[in-house]
Order: C-alpha cells, then structure tokens, then sequence
C-alpha cells in the first residue's frame, strides 16, 4: 500500500455564483520513503494539492488515504490528532512563534502531544543540534537568519518523528546558501527514510527527490523519475 494515496481529488472555491476549479480530478500515490516534488507555473495548483493530502484542507471531492487511514473519514478533532502525532510541516514563513525561543517552539507541539517537559526539553535540544542549531537553542526566531529559522522550523516538523513530512515551498524566501544548507537538512533525513512531499518553484532543488510531478491548471500533466 502506498503511503498516500488520493484518487479523483477535486477541489472548487464558491464565491457567489463564481466557481473556480483549482484541481480537477488528481489521483496520486506516495511510496513509504519516496521524496516527491510537485512543480507548476505560480497557479497550477501545487500548495492547493499539498493541502488536501495533508489534511490542511479538504477536497470538494476526492479520496485520500494516508498511512491506511481513510482521512476524509475522521472528525475534525481526530483530523487535528492525527496531524499532531503523525504529519510534519515545513512553510516558506517558517510559522515559528515570534515570543518563543528556538528550543521553546519545538517543545510547543510535543507538550501538546502530553509529553513531559523534559523529554520534550530533550527532543528539542537533539533535533536542533541535528540541523546544526544546537547553539541556537535559546535565540528567538528575531535574533536567527531565515536559513536558521527555516532549519527551526525543519526541527519542529520532525521532532515528534512523523510518518510523512510536507513543505510547502521550504526554500522560497531563502538566498541561495540558506537554501542549501535546508535542502541538505531534508537529503539527510530522506535518506534515514523519511518519506516527503514538497512544493517547489525552484528545479535545482529537486535533484535529490525521487520523483517530480509536474502540474497545470490544475491536473498532473508529466512525471520525472530520478
């Protein structure tokens, strides 16, 4: 079985009499360990498609299976449980509280998992040293570059270890060093078998993933294999 699999996903936004077909009848699997990109012209639809397989929004129509758990099926309050304890996520705004510190941003999520305090404490100390933060620990998001802030943000998505990790242009707002050096972050955890799904604008970046989906108006229109 597929780590993910989404079959027929369509997804309309209603304003008044006004629809807007953003995607329109996607079916797409994710291997256990694959790293997919999804790439497409500003508009085809790729943060849209990332949202609906990870349960950040729900499809108009569609079936999504994530981990063998039909997804669409749960109430909000299992959706919101099943994102915490098994989704990870990366944004190009890193959505880091701006009053927390590095480590405290970390421990936020697994606190709310009911982890004790210091095994959270501990998490976020490892996994911030494992993106190379480990100096970092107590400087707020204000005192970090965004390489260093996206690297936090990295940390975050995968301290609770999730079965699948999503980012949504992790790279977008970074200089070409910052984006490296966070492109490497997730190389090495893909290789420790995470699998990832990411959307990027940015082909360079993609030479490490296994597959690229290439969409437009909001259909899959090629696949690379790598």
């Amino acid at each position: 079985m597929p780590m993910i699999s989404a079959k027929n996903i369509i997804k309309n936004y209603t304003n008044g009499t006004l629809v807007t077909n953003v995607l329109r009848g996607i079916d797409l699997d994710v291997k256990k360990g694959e790293w997919v990109a999804i790439m497409g012209k500003s508009g085809a639809g790729k943060s849209t498609l990332l949202y609906q397989i990870s349960l950040l929004d729900e499809p108009t129509e569609g079936e999504v299976i994530v981990d063998d758990v039909d997804v669409l099926a749960l109430s909000n309050k299992e959706r919101t449980q099943f994102r915490l304890e098994r989704l990870g996520y990366v944004f190009q705004d890193y959505a880091l509280v701006p009053e927390l510190t590095a480590r405290e941003n970390i421990m936020m999520p697994l606190l709310m998992l009911g982890w004790t305090t210091e095994k959270a404490e501990s998490t976020a100390d490892e996994v911030l040293s494992s993106v190379g933060l480990g100096h970092r620990l107590d400087n707020l998001p204000s005192q970090l570059s965004g390489g260093e802030q996206q690297r936090v943000s990295i940390a975050r998505a995968v301290a609770q270890d999730p079965t699948i990790l999503f980012a949504d242009e992790p790279t977008a707002n970074l200089d070409n060093t910052s984006s490296e050096a966070v492109i490497e972050v997730m190389d090495r955890l893909h290789q420790e078998g995470q699998t990832i799904v990411m959307v990027t604008h940015e082909k360079e970046y993609t030479t490490k993933c296994d597959r690229i989906v290439y969409l437009d108006d909001g259909k899959i229109v090629d696949e690379d294999v790598l």
